[in-house]
């Protein structure tokens, strides 16, 4: 990796950390530039306006899930070991200073036509499908039942860890963490296989 892209790099890792903080429209190239020591111009060279400096942030934070939650959780023995990984990476990962980046972008662009959201929305429904698909595994692993609806088991359990993030960081309820395992116990229980006799 040569200078400019480690540079580019820690711009976009810092960018991460204010759009979790202060969502993607809290993110300017001139406060940017002031938290990084960069010029102004400078800056502007990397990322040429406000919606392509969104647009790199959602890429940089995706790749940061990747790697903590997505790839970890991968790893992991198919079935129910897998889903309960990626569960509790995805707890660690909401846990950072100022929560999931994509929670914060999904309030601001709900409502807002344009490539930011578009990008988002993508994001947003590849992370689902990837619970469902790892719910699939465990279905064809034996551990779910057959009749189970995967889609609904990755529309409640990102439920959970959606309530769990208002829970935790709206109402600084110090019970988010157990209220939110113990939702998603009650969603595995409801999805078990039952072994026959």
């Amino acid at each position: 990796m040569g200078k400019g892209e480690e540079t580019r790099a820690a711009v976009l890792d810092r960018a991460v950390d204010v759009a979790r903080r202060l969502g993607l429209n809290g993110l300017t190239i001139g406060s940017l530039a002031e938290q990084a020591e960069l010029s102004k111009s400078g800056l502007f060279g990397h990322f040429r306006s406000k919606e392509a400096l969104q647009l790199q942030v959602l890429a940089h934070a995706r790749t940061g899930f990747e790697v903590a939650v997505a790839r970890p959780a991968l790893r992991t023995p198919r079935g129910e070991p897998r889903l309960r990984k990626l569960f509790d990476l995805w707890m660690d990962w909401d846990a950072l200073p100022g929560g999931c980046p994509f929670v914060a972008a999904s309030t601001e662009f709900d409502d807002r036509p344009g490539a930011v959201r578009e990008r988002l929305v993508r994001d947003q429904r590849d992370m689902i499908d990837m619970i469902a698909t790892v719910f699939r595994t465990g279905v064809a692993e034996g551990h779910f039942r057959d009749d189970a609806d995967a889609d609904q088991f990755a529309q409640d359990m990102y439920g959970v860890i959606l309530s769990r993030h208002h829970y935790l960081r709206l109402l600084d309820d110090e019970r988010a963490d157990q209220r939110a395992r113990h939702a998603f116990e009650a969603l595995l229980h409801a999805v078990r296989r039952i072994p026959s006799d």
